[in-house]
């Protein structure tokens, strides 16, 4: 086995796993060193103990890479490989088997943690159709929004890649755009039309009053240029970074905006946010509103976090004609065009 396979294979299993991110970095890095050295090159270092004293390569790195050298899977992939191949949720089995896509997803131009092309080699393998990529907008500043720059020059790197992917399969552009705090969108307009996606979210001053935040959801909902309302409420249920409660707005109000403006109800599905909770999924519902359930990736191996969110959707009766990414990608796009 090609040992920089299996040191990104382990990566991408543990990242589904929301194992911690510092052995996580550990298998990417040893890829990263090890990516450029052909096989007989690796061999010799392996042989007389340069790779062992690299920096960089620990007990565990070492070991994968040696296994794979002697043409074996390494014992900690076949592991990680079994452990994989449950499901992460016990439910939403069939509402899983006809997602098509994903509309949420981010790369390290933003605050991801891997190259736009290793996130779409994971989409791939999982199967997708389709893939948004959606990195944040500049006002994000610790998450390193883009610039309207830096945007355009993503723009052509989406480009290449289609260019040269094959059939089967779409990286789509997008982006993940706050929503300010008087309702706008934090890019131009200019650039929002270029775009295939637009997932619009609130990430700053979520503790603001009831009639403050759906009056800034609505400013959001009714630009056109918006398709989905990203984790509507900015809940954490678990995770490294605690809980915060969801923030308060009108929810038959923000959803019939929805509706009215054909806008997706986001069900995100990082098993941190779990947003939005059940009882709005069911006000949505009730409101005749689309939904998109999407992963929120930040990393190749939580792409597969669609798991969760197909769950919930599917225990709280949504329909499966009733959300985007069971779409197929022409009628996706026609319904995401600005002015639709």
């Amino acid at each position: 086995m090609d040992a920089v396979d299996a040191l990104n294979e382990i990566a991408f299993w543990l990242e589904r796993e929301l194992a911690p991110t510092f052995k996580i970095q550990a298998f990417w890095k040893a890829a990263g060193i090890i990516a450029g050295l052909e096989t007989e090159e690796l061999a010799a270092r392996v042989r007389d103990g340069r790779l062992k004293r690299t920096k960089g390569i620990g007990d565990r790195t070492f070991q994968v890479i040696r296994e794979a050298l002697e043409g074996e899977v390494p014992e900690y992939l076949s592991g990680l490989r079994k452990r994989g191949s449950h499901p992460l949720a016990p439910g939403g089995h069939e509402l899983l088997a006809v997602l098509r896509g994903d509309l949420h997803s981010h790369s390290d131009w933003s605050d991801g943690g891997s190259p736009i092309e290793t996130m779409v080699d994971a989409a791939r393998l999982l199967g997708r159709e389709y893939l948004a990529l959606t990195d944040h907008s500049p006002n994000l500043k610790i998450a390193n929004g883009l610039s309207a720059e830096r945007l355009e020059e993503q723009l052509g790197i989406v480009a290449g890649i289609n260019a040269g992917a094959g059939g089967g399969f779409r990286l789509l552009c997008g982006i993940e755009v706050d929503i300010l705090e008087d309702g706008a969108l934090d890019q131009v307009p200019e650039l929002l039309d270029r775009l295939d996606i637009v997932v619009a979210s609130v990430h700053s001053k979520l503790r603001s009053d009831k009639r403050t935040m759906t009056r800034r959801m609505l400013g959001a909902i009714a630009d056109p240029h918006t398709n989905v309302l990203g984790h509507c409420t900015g809940r954490l249920v678990q995770g490294g970074r605690g809980t915060r409660p969801p923030s308060e707005f009108d929810a038959k109000e923000v959803f019939a905006a929805c509706a009215e403006h054909n806008v997706a109800v986001e069900i995100n599905a990082r098993p941190e946010r779990q947003d939005p909770p059940d009882a709005l999924i069911g006000l949505a519902l009730d409101a005749g509103c689309l939904f998109s359930i999407d992963s929120d990736a930040h990393a190749p191996g939580q792409l597969d976090f669609l798991q969760y969110g197909a769950e919930r959707a599917e225990r709280n009766g949504v329909p499966a004609e009733r959300i985007v990414t069971t779409w197929p990608l022409d009628r996706l796009l026609d319904w995401a065009a600005p002015g639709r």
